[in-house]
């Protein structure tokens, strides 16, 4: 029989796992774009998607360029308290585990390259969709890996709950 904390232990595990795979993922493609592609030049991969080499120096979208140290600091604020609460909160899902290690890895790489680099490096470019004009990283695809279908899970479960409490 398992413990108690046998089983919360084993999903935090594979919330640091999915987070470590994630920030090694996303730092392996920016660095390779860093040393391989010129900043401001693009390589076009395909009729819809270029690697274009730019750097974001402010927030999302590219707000409040030159302050980056402000959102780097706030995201670290924020990815500690994801932590701490997944380690000290009641024990989740596995998949919020699972979730929450794709936005807190893809939160980590966006951090470390602040630190290492001064700014985020950018370079996935979508083609031929109108007023989208936007590029991104592995790691800002990470984030809505986990973001998006946490949210749709914590709707569904919300909707489940009411349910329940509706027939009681």
């Amino acid at each position: 029989m398992k413990s108690a904390t046998e089983q919360p232990q084993r999903h935090f595990r594979l919330f640091l796992l999915t987070a470590g795979l994630c920030l090694l993922i996303a730092q392996l493609l920016g660095y390779w774009v860093n040393t391989s592609i010129p900043e401001g030049s693009s390589v076009q991969i395909n009729s819809l998607l270029n690697f274009t080499h730019v750097r974001n120096h402010g927030g999302v979208f590219g707000m409040a360029q030159g302050q980056g140290w402000l959102f780097g600091a706030f995201s670290v604020l924020l990815l500690a308290g994801v932590c701490a609460y997944l380690w000290f909160g009641a024990v989740l899902a596995r998949l919020e585990y699972l979730f929450f290690g794709l936005i807190v890895g893809g939160g980590v790489s966006n951090i470390l390259d602040r630190l290492v680099y001064g700014s985020v490096i950018d370079f996935i470019d979508v083609q031929g969709i109108p007023y989208w004009h936007y590029v991104f990283n592995t790691a800002d695809v990470m984030i809505h890996l986990g973001i998006w279908p946490m949210l749709a899970l914590s709707l569904w479960q919300s909707r489940s709950s009411r349910g329940l409490q509706d027939l009681r």
